[in-house]
């Protein structure tokens, strides 16, 4: 497996050619299928077109290149549609905020990895407010949004530090699977909902919020206090969720 941090930036290898044919420029995500689809390219020869590899046409990732069999992997966004709609869809996973099925703001997404063979993303890096960073597997992960990604709230965490599983499989029992009662699952959604204020204490609007009446209950620019934020959660997740991904 790869991190995001890892392929971006990575140099293209023709193999027939025995010649880099471009670097990697970003990362385009497939939102339903939580995968890599294709990866963009950048040349200094393309001043204007913009090309991608199909995620398929990759023939490997290895420590310092990704390899294709030839510069006719790369295509131009013209001649692939699906890629210019993954594009614009705008789905960017490290940075994005982490909240539950139920509304609770977790933290934000630091760092990603993805399967070589395949592009399916493994799983995500969580960091909260207290710079507590954790790893939640992809297969509790319900939603790719654009600023946005929604777990399913049973999912188990794991220390970031214990990430090369694939390097030292004996580590793989040291991984940190929490098993909840109904007293810790309590426990546990009042410790998110105290994460979910501080992520949102002190921050700016960048839009009206409103709720499901169509009344406005945030104003743009307003900066968020602890009170206000309380007041909020009586209009229910929507709100919360609309205004997690409104603020700076």
């Amino acid at each position: 497996m790869k991190k995001s941090v890892e392929i971006i930036g990575f140099p293209i290898i023709s193999i027939s050619a025995g010649e880099e044919i471009g670097k990697v420029k970003s990362i385009v995500i497939n939102p339903e299928k939580g995968s890599v689809d294709f990866l963009t390219v950048e040349h200094e020869d393309w001043q204007v077109s913009v090309k991608a590899i199909p995620f398929q046409k990759i023939i490997g990732i290895g420590e310092y290149a990704i390899t294709v069999e030839s510069s006719h992997s790369i295509l131009d966004l013209n001649e692939i549609p699906i890629a210019n709609q993954l594009i614009n869809k705008k789905v960017s996973i490290t940075g994005a905020r982490v909240m539950t099925r139920v509304g609770e703001l977790v933290g934000e997404i630091t760092e990603y990895y993805v399967n070589e063979t395949n592009g399916q993303v493994i799983s995500v890096d969580v960091s909260t407010a207290e710079q507590n960073n954790f790893e939640v597997s992809s297969e509790y992960i319900i939603t790719y949004g654009e600023n946005l990604i929604i777990l399913n709230e049973e999912f188990p965490t794991g220390d970031v530090e214990t990430r090369e599983v694939e390097k030292a499989p004996a580590q793989v029992e040291s991984k940190k699977t929490l098993h909840f009662s109904t007293t810790a699952n309590q426990e546990r959604v009042d410790e998110l909902d105290r994460k979910q204020d501080e992520l949102l204490e002190g921050k700016q609007a960048t839009k009206n919020i409103v709720n499901s009446h169509g009344e406005t209950v945030v104003t743009k620019g307003a900066v968020l206090t602890k009170s206000e934020i309380d007041q909020l959660k009586q209009y229910g997740p929507s709100v919360m969720v609309e205004l997690s991904m409104n603020v700076k």
